[in-house]
């Protein structure tokens, strides 16, 4: 498949500032996992999240935002989100969908779902928790920390509605659960 033309992370980050959008952006060498991302939680303010790319068995794709340590269990996500059995989408189809390769997975790519692909999921707990959240802007190399309520009306301007829903999982739950990595899992 052929990606259709991208916005550039440059571009990306001029749109949140034109849009009065609190945030901030810090470059760093590039981090392909939130193991990674760890090292510099103490650097960066704010929610640290991972972002699973998922597709379910009927061919739907989500993007799943939750908190960096949170275990996220596939089986029971899909009862959550009223979807298909759900794995994790390879890496074309998330270059095709979203313009971002693995590592940079962000739900600040949803600028470049213009046909409204992918179904977005977010972490209550997350929102509740946090008043500013932290992504990379469509590439690995820089991460941009952004206000919750601002966030929100990103995905607003970007044509995507939310669900959000509790990935507080029961202990013990492992079958399909998602450590804090993964292929298309980042940080």
């Amino acid at each position: 498949m052929n990606a259709p033309a991208q916005i550039t992370p440059d571009a990306l980050l001029a749109l949140l500032k034109s849009r009065g959008y609190r945030c901030s952006t810090v470059t760093h060498p590039p981090l392909h996992t939130v193991a990674q991302s760890r090292a510099r939680r103490g650097e960066i303010a704010g929610g640290h999240c991972k972002n699973l790319f998922l597709k379910d068995k009927k061919g739907a794709l989500w993007l799943v935002v939750t908190l960096e340590d949170r275990p996220v269990n596939l089986k029971g996500l899909k009862g959550r989100i009223d979807s298909a059995h759900l794995s994790f989408a390879k890496p074309d189809l998330l270059l095709d969908a979203l313009g971002v390769a693995p590592g940079s997975v962000t739900p600040l790519a949803l600028i470049n779902d213009s046909t409204h692909r992918v179904r977005l999921v977010l972490d209550k707990e997350m929102l509740e928790r946090h008043d500013r959240l932290n992504f990379h802007p469509l590439t690995n190399t820089r991460t941009t920390t952004i206000d919750t309520s601002d966030l929100l009306d990103f995905f607003h301007l970007t044509g995507h509605r939310p669900r959000i829903v509790s990935l507080a999982f029961e202990t013990g739950e492992k079958d399909g659960a998602s450590p804090a990595g993964g292929l298309a899992a980042d940080g």
